[in-house]
């Protein structure tokens, strides 16, 4: 692939815009050689503007969504994308989100542009546990924990019972749920089933993957480590 068209996939410009800073020297080799449209160059030795080039189809990366934002490409409010560099959000393939968040939720959420990965992380049969805090509007009743473990409980709307879920109880108003499927709100809907109300919720994990240190807001590009670590057995808290 020529570099022009490399550097353009990857959100920096169009093809236009990304002949212009070969022009003007922007771009260069590992070493500070200034590098031309036709020179062929693996993507870890390209530089623009002295800083390494960004990583190449495959990307995928782990980000601490505040509330109050969308995971939408458009929206009259902040959208995920509005946390990223710019760039990001004209890559091709396009960076996509692993699932969704809903506004009011932060938290854990995955982006990539890998597609195969991102319908590996979603299917089913991955089974990929999901950890979430929720606060509650009501103390808890006392039978959530069977309730939901029971894989006999319908949401409204669903035709299907939903998979067990593991509940741990922090105080009379603050819970852990683990999830093995990812329907539409299905913690607000699960709480609201059993006739209480979420105020706030936060995904802790996906898989194996936690937020650690990562600030609200910040983000960070996975490894291939870290990939093995979303799919090992067990979430972690």
């Amino acid at each position: 692939m020529r570099l022009v068209r490399l550097i353009a996939n990857l959100g920096y410009g169009s093809r236009k815009e990304v002949a212009r800073m070969f022009r003007e020297g922007r771009i260069t080799d590992a070493e500070g050689d200034v590098l031309y449209a036709d020179d062929k160059r693996e993507h870890g030795e390209i530089r623009i503007d002295d800083e390494v080039l960004d990583p190449p189809s495959g990307l995928c990366l782990m980000l601490n969504k505040p509330r109050g934002v969308t995971c939408s490409t458009r929206d009259a409010g902040r959208i995920v994308y509005d946390l990223l560099p710019d760039r990001f959000r004209a890559r091709n393939p396009a960076l996509s989100t692993v699932g969704r968040l809903d506004r009011e939720t932060s938290g854990l959420l995955l982006l990539t542009d890998d597609g195969p990965l991102l319908h590996r992380i979603i299917s089913p049969k991955s089974r990929i546990a999901k950890v979430y805090e929720a606060t509650l509007a009501q103390d808890l009743r006392g039978d959530e924990v069977a309730l939901f473990a029971s894989g006999n409980l319908m949401l409204e709307s669903e035709k299907t019972p939903l998979l067990p879920a593991e509940l741990d109880v922090l105080d009379a108003r603050r819970a852990r749920l683990t999830l093995h499927e990812g329907r539409y709100h299905q913690v607000r809907r699960m709480f609201a089933a059993s006739g209480n109300h979420v105020d706030s919720l936060q995904r802790l994990t996906v898989g194996g993957l936690g937020l650690d240190d990562l600030a609200e807001g910040d983000w960070r590009i996975l490894d291939h480590n870290d990939i093995q670590t979303l799919f090992s057995s067990g979430a972690r808290a």
